[in-house]
C-alpha cells in the first residue's frame, strides 16, 4: 500500500471512530468473534455485501451508507452483550439474527427487554433508540459532533444532547435520558 493508501486509510478509519466510535474493523471482528460469525455471515445479517463489508472493515470505504444497516449493527452490538453477559443463549443467538437480518429499518429492534410498558407506554431504550436513529438518519455521527461543537460556547446543554444521543453509545443516551427525567 503507498502512502496516499496508507493516508486515506487512515482518514477513513478515523470518519470511522468519530461516527461509530471505534473503527468498523474493530467493531466487525468483535461482532464476529463475540457471535460466532464469519464474515460472509455477518454481511448477510447486516445486509451488506461481502465487499462493502471488506471495504468498511479495511478503511476502503469510511460511511455506513444505509440507515437500516446501522440500526442492524446496533442490534448486533446489544445481542453480543446479551450473549456475554449469559442472558442469550447461542441458540436464541442465532434466532435473533435471523430476525435482525429481516429488519428493514425505520423502527428499532426489539431484542429481550420488552419495547413497551405493561401499561403500553415505549420503554427507556426504546425511546432513545428512536431518537438515535432519528438524528442519525438526518446526519453523520461527525456532523452532529461538528454542530455540538459550534453550539457549545452558547447552548452547552443542547450540545450534550446532540453528542450523547447523535454519535454516543444507547447505554450512554439511557443515562442521559434518566438523569434529565426529573
Amino acid at each position: 500500500m503507498d502512502a496516499v493508501q496508507q493516508e486515506a486509510t487512515a482518514r477513513a478509519r478515523e470518519l470511522q471512530r468519530s461516527w461509530y466510535g471505534e473503527p468498523l474493523g474493530a467493531l466487525f471482528r468483535r461482532l464476529i468473534d463475540d457471535l460466532g460469525l464469519n464474515q460472509a455471515r455477518l454481511a448477510a445479517v447486516l445486509g451488506l455485501s461481502a465487499p462493502m463489508l471488506s471495504q468498511l472493515m479495511s478503511g476502503q470505504r469510511a460511511k455506513i451508507g444505509n440507515p437500516a444497516v446501522v440500526q442492524r449493527v446496533q442490534a448486533l452490538q446489544d445481542l453480543a452483550g446479551q450473549v456475554a453477559d449469559g442472558s442469550v443463549s447461542a441458540g436464541e443467538a442465532t434466532d435473533r439474527m435471523d430476525e435482525i437480518k429481516n429488519t428493514q429499518g425505520g423502527s428499532v429492534l426489539s431484542n429481550s427487554t420488552q419495547t413497551t410498558t405493561s401499561s403500553g407506554a415505549p420503554t427507556v431504550k426504546r425511546v432513545v433508540r428512536e431518537i438515535q436513529s432519528l438524528l442519525r438518519s438526518v446526519s453523520a455521527a461527525g456532523d452532529i459532533i461538528d454542530a455540538a461543537n459550534a453550539l457549545a460556547p452558547s447552548h452547552p446543554e443542547l450540545a450534550e444532547f446532540l453528542r450523547v444521543y447523535g454519535a454516543g453509545r444507547t447505554a450512554e443516551a439511557v443515562a442521559h435520558y434518566e438523569a434529565h427525567q426529573n
